[in-house]
């Protein structure tokens, strides 16, 4: 499987997010096989931070409950696994911290050659969201500020210029207000990559706007933690556009 060109195809897709810290063995499998049942196109693994050797479980139990697509989403240089199918490796391109930047990137390389994991070339930019996030606390830099929709396009630009394969705006886990659609929209019509974006999608209301405003893949998280069941109300929106 290449998942590498699932991201390039001509339409709208929703990823679940899932934190393996979070969900129970018997969460994960009532999210993955509802995931599945509707038609999810992605499962994102990862978290800022993991405090359990959850990791390999949860992905194997994702992967016996389910067909989609497990990619990590990793926040360091320890969530990786050999059992995922790719992995977004994320360049933090809105931030100046060179560890995000490159200096991770040159630490978990060999271990991911070594596993065999088929990368994504991420360029990773958060966006403020109205509070801090785990994310800005864990990598040690600044949000983009949500009303500077041209640094955001200059950037992302950068990006898709340095060869990365997509880009990921991302509010943050918790965040208080989604990416306005405007600066979504100034972004999208900058670029010719794939473009994600996560945090605050909390409503099919809230997801059908992002996706109006031209993100081509939508994250959807903590929402469905306690609710698994919401997926499909996110999966019909994801739909009506296809």
């Amino acid at each position: 499987m290449n998942v590498k060109d699932l991201f390039t195809k001509k339409k709208k897709q929703l990823a679940v997010l899932i934190d393996p810290d979070k969900l129970s063995e018997e969460q994960l499998i009532s999210t993955s096989k509802i995931a599945d049942d509707n038609g999810t196109d992605f499962l994102f693994v990862g978290g800022s931070l993991l405090t359990s050797d959850n990791l390999f479980r949860c992905i194997r139990t994702i992967k016996e409950n389910s067909n989609i697509p497990v990619i990590l989403f990793p926040g360091n240089t320890y969530q990786i696994s050999r059992n995922a199918d790719a992995m977004l490796f994320l360049s933090l391109i809105s931030g100046r911290n060179p560890d995000m930047l490159i200096g991770m990137h040159v630490l978990s390389a060999p271990y991911i050659k070594l596993a065999g994991i088929e990368t994504i070339p991420t360029g990773y930019m958060l966006i403020d969201s109205g509070k801090p996030t785990s994310v800005s606390y864990m990598s040690n830099s600044f949000p983009i500020p949500n009303d500077k929709k041209d640094i955001a396009a200059c950037t992302a630009m950068a990006g898709e210029m340095l060869g990365l394969n997509t880009i990921f705006m991302d509010a943050g886990s918790g965040a208080l207000q989604t990416i306005p659609e405007e600066m979504i929209s100034f972004v999208k019509g900058s670029i010719e990559i794939p473009l994600i974006i996560g945090g605050g999608i909390r409503t099919p209301e809230k997801a059908k706007s992002v996706l109006n405003a031209g993100a081509d893949i939508i994250v959807v998280g903590n929402l469905f933690e306690d609710n698994p069941g919401l997926i499909k109300s996110f999966t019909d929106v994801v739909s009506s556009f296809n």
